[in-house]
């Protein structure tokens, strides 16, 4: 009976003590979502997005990135970023992969498009005879990674078959995946040589797949603990130590000696 007396005395201070550190959890947990939330905040107070011109109306225009095919003829490999259509673009950017064989007279580009799987087609598109460097409805492209040359040729093979293998071509969910990043990442994944180094800003990069939980880092230098992208870490020779909660994810590049922060992607270089 003492025992019982003993557990029931102690009983409700222990309840409060599991309330109180359930709330101060809770409280570091959003506040630290609202931390990550002041990057994409900050991109759309700084007017680096453009809320107000229509979709439709945005430019679309070369950027010069690409090499002409009438003057380049080997082989060209290219991963673009942009920033995603209206507020959007403060969060996450939309990448697509361009791809020219030795000789050939155009680009092909491989991406995964949101809003025609909305409308019932198909989300992974493929596009022949594309201008890949073109603005992605306003917003210029980055160039993430590219190869040329006979380095290139024997890239292109083995993406074209990886674009072919991609689980889920159907499938389109902006957040947390599978998305445009998501594409994109696996595919890096597969072809790790491409050395493909996603800014945090490619929210979707860490969805793994609906029971996958550990895999490569898309670089392929390292690895990378996901749960269905909602959270998890990067440790890797590119990305560097990346930390992700929510889509939303910030670090430092260890190579580069530079930050990755939500909204803004890496922080500027110091110029030299």
């Amino acid at each position: 009976m003492r025992v019982g007396s003993r557990l029931l005395s102690t009983a409700p201070g222990t309840s409060l003590l599991t309330v109180r550190s359930a709330i101060w959890a809770l409280a570091g947990l959003l506040g630290l979502v609202a931390l990550l939330l002041a990057g994409p905040l900050s991109v759309m107070a700084s007017g680096e997005v453009d809320l107000s011109t229509p979709w439709y109306a945005k430019r679309q225009d070369r950027t010069g990135l690409a090499p002409d095919p009438a003057t380049e003829h080997g082989a060209v490999v290219q991963v673009y970023g942009a920033r995603a259509v209206r507020w959007r673009g403060a969060f996450a950017i939309h990448p697509w992969i361009a791809v020219k064989p030795a000789g050939a007279s155009s680009y092909t580009t491989y991406q995964v498009i949101g809003w025609r799987a909305m409308r019932g087609g198909r989300a992974l598109v493929t596009t022949e005879g594309a201008e890949p460097d073109r603005h992605w409805y306003g917003a210029a492209p980055q160039l993430l990674a590219e190869h040329r040359g006979p380095a290139a040729q024997a890239l292109i093979e083995r993406i074209e078959a990886a674009v072919q293998r991609y689980p889920w071509p159907d499938q389109y969910r902006a957040w947390p995946g599978p998305n445009s990043n998501t594409f994109v990442a696996w595919v890096a994944r597969e072809v790790p040589e491409l050395g493909l180094d996603l800014p945090p800003t490619a929210i979707g990069k860490d969805w793994l797949g609906p029971s996958s939980f550990l895999a490569p880092a898309p670089s392929g230098t390292g690895w990378q603990v996901s749960l269905w992208g909602l959270a998890g870490a990067t440790l890797a020779l590119e990305e560097g130590l990346e930390l992700q909660l929510l889509g939303l994810a910030a670090g430092v590049d260890l190579n580069d000696a530079r930050l990755r922060l939500p909204g803004w992607g890496w922080a500027p270089r110091e110029q030299e």
